[in-house]
């Protein structure tokens, strides 16, 4: 699994993958992103300011992608800037379900931060995900805290860097 930062060219691969995702979440009862969250648009924008990164099976085929932030103002308002590197969108084909994509992605993420010198990365996710909580928890994410939204909750995790 080789894993690199998206290009204007993996556009269509990073939106097929985000929608399979959502439609698979939907289709199992569990509905997590809208088309908007998702659009070419919005997109082509995260992978022109360098936000995305597709783990590739091969030169072309894309098997997964995440979204790598160095600010999270919305969900972690209360953390200081320059701290932390925040994954989102992380999402994997359903042909790739189960072969280790996601752990490669969160190892990336993890090499990711340390290269840049952040003492955390951060994550969040619905509450009631517990199939994805434990992803994280066996990662070695710690629950950082639970926050309300409405009628549902977010669970917000960090992973310390090593010193």
């Amino acid at each position: 699994m080789h894993i690199e930062q998206a290009t204007s060219t993996d556009l269509d691969a990073v939106v097929a993958t985000l929608q399979e995702a959502a439609q698979w979440l939907q289709g199992d009862g569990r509905p997590l992103w809208s088309p908007a969250d998702y659009s070419p648009e919005r997109i082509g924008r995260d992978i022109e300011a360098g936000g995305y990164w597709v783990a590739r099976s091969g030169p072309w085929s894309v098997a997964g992608v995440m979204r790598l932030d160095l600010e999270d103002p919305h969900y972690w308002p209360e953390i200081a800037p320059g701290s932390s590197v925040y994954l989102h969108k992380l999402a994997v084909r359903r042909a790739w379900a189960g072969q280790g994509v996601s752990i490669a992605l969160l190892r990336f993420a993890r090499e990711r931060t340390q290269a840049v010198q952040r003492p955390w990365l951060r994550l969040d996710c619905v509450a009631d995900r517990q199939g994805l909580r434990s992803l994280y928890e066996g990662f070695g994410f710690v629950l950082h805290s639970e926050v309300p939204k409405g009628s549902w909750a977010l669970a917000r995790y960090e992973l310390a860097m090593a010193a």
